[in-house]
């Protein structure tokens, strides 16, 4: 199926879409908050640099999007027709760095804990 934008509109709505303080990290941060947790976020200093760190359990909280890091069995984890060598490289690196942010997490004692969009 053929885009329904040209690929200057798709780049820029594409470019709008931050990596950070996304919807869903905003409800979870609303969450904890009200449930009187206490947290920094985007901690620069850990691996993965974590969406929600909460020190003192020493627990690194990441909101993953399902596109971007293909949630298993998800509707939502779709291919894009158009390039799709592009976009299964994209996302294979996008899963082995989420691993390896992970591993680097536990071997520093913390709890890397993933809630999904």
């Amino acid at each position: 199926m053929a885009d329904i934008v040209d690929r200057i509109t798709r780049s820029r709505m594409m470019a709008g879409i931050g990596p950070s303080n996304t919807a869903p990290e905003i409800a979870v941060r609303r969450y904890l908050h009200a449930c009187g947790l206490r947290f920094r976020l985007h901690d620069k200093r850990l691996p993965g640099r974590p969406d929600i760190v909460l020190a003192a359990p020493h627990i690194a909280v990441f909101v993953h999007g399902c596109f971007w890091h293909r949630h298993p069995g998800c509707r939502f984890a779709t291919t894009p027709a158009t390039n799709s060598e592009f976009w299964a490289n994209k996302f294979e690196a996008n899963i082995s760095r989420d691993a390896v942010k992970a591993t680097q997490l536990k071997d520093l004692g913390w709890t890397p804990l993933v809630i999904w969009e």
